[in-house]
């Protein structure tokens, strides 16, 4: 009998799945399969499977014992479709961990970014970025992350230290602060693990990967997620995929940015281009409301009264990218996205 298929990958214009796989994908890796496939521009990654959520349960949280192989195989995909390897200590590869149920539970359950950063690959990724301001910058955000999702640490200790700094510093946003507030604040945090823990900040990638994959599995059955549920009729028995992917920044810059999209006004259907966007930020800025984002279209900035610029008219050649995918997706799938 063959061995069971956990792990689907995407990217470079392949995927093992498919948009219509959302039971076995969840929503996300269905799309992200689906997007890949049509050729859209895809961060190469992979799924791990909603039947693993189930296995999980019922197994007293443990992994089919296949799972460690299709993973390790798929990271090797991810590796050789990005040129970097996992852990490298010169060219590393850094990744998101991201849950996915079949239904969306927008906020309800756990995400980890730049998966992969400890005191040897931040110092390649700063020589590699030429920014070492970046590097510093997306590896607090990891520790901070990591340390609420997986790790089980009350975030408030870890927006004090951050509030403390930008006093220090005499600023008011995270985007404001220098290179060397970033490296003392990252310390700060790792240090902060230690005294609530007793042992300090992993610096394995891999128990980074599996400590981060095994916490959105748990997320399933937390209770912000079970009380979702039961207000949406989403049964316990569908679980959660994960879907691992290679990092692409936002915060990398003022050239940089992160937003949401959707390919026509979702609240009336209108044929406007829909969503708003952060310069040199990351995603999870967007959804905790930080700052205050940015219009996508001068036509919408416009309606809303923002004085701050349009992606249209801050990153034209961005905007039209955008603008030429919106069109391949709704070509695609007949409908809105």
């Amino acid at each position: 009998m063959a061995a069971s298929k956990w792990v689907y990958d995407f990217g470079e214009g392949k995927a093992d799945g498919r948009a219509e796989m959302k039971n076995l994908l969840g929503g996300k890796g269905a799309n992200l399969a689906e997007m890949a496939a049509i050729g859209l521009p895809v961060p190469p990654g992979f799924t791990l499977t909603t039947e693993i959520c189930t296995y999980f349960y019922e197994h007293g949280c443990t992994y089919p014992k296949e799972l460690k192989a299709q993973v390790e195989q798929a990271l090797a995909l991810v590796e050789s479709r990005t040129g970097r390897k996992f852990g490298d200590a010169t060219n590393p590869l850094l990744v998101s961990v991201r849950s996915g149920a079949r239904a969306s539970m927008p906020g309800m359950m756990d995400t980890v970014l730049n998966l992969g950063l400890n005191d040897v690959t931040v110092e390649s990724l700063a020589k590699q970025s030429g920014d070492r301001r970046f590097a510093f910058d997306s590896y607090r955000r990891f520790v901070q992350m990591y340390s609420d999702v997986v790790l089980n640490i009350e975030l408030s200790h870890f927006e004090k230290l951050l509030d403390r700094a930008k006093e220090k510093r005499g600023v008011r946003l995270d985007n404001e602060l220098l290179t060397e507030d970033l490296e003392n604040l990252t310390k700060a945090y790792k240090a902060r693990v230690e005294l609530e823990l007793g042992r300090e900040f992993p610096e394995d990638p891999q128990e980074q990967l599996w400590g981060a994959i095994g916490a959105v599995f748990n997320s399933w059955m937390n209770q912000r997620a079970k009380t979702y549920r039961q207000l949406h009729d989403i049964p316990e028995s569908w679980g959660t995929a994960v879907n691992v992917q290679a990092m692409v920044f936002g915060n990398m810059g003022n050239d940089c940015a992160t937003g949401v999209a959707f390919t026509r006004n979702p609240s009336n259907g209108t044929n406007d281009f829909y969503g708003e966007f952060l310069v040199n930020a990351q995603g999870e800025d967007v959804v905790a409301g930080i700052r205050t984002p940015q219009e996508l279209t001068i036509k919408a900035r416009k309606s809303h009264g923002s004085e701050l610029p349009s992606l249209e008219e801050v990153m034209p050649k961005v905007f039209q990218e955008l603008m030429d995918v919106r069109k391949q997706l709704e070509n695609h799938f007949l409908d809105m996205q």
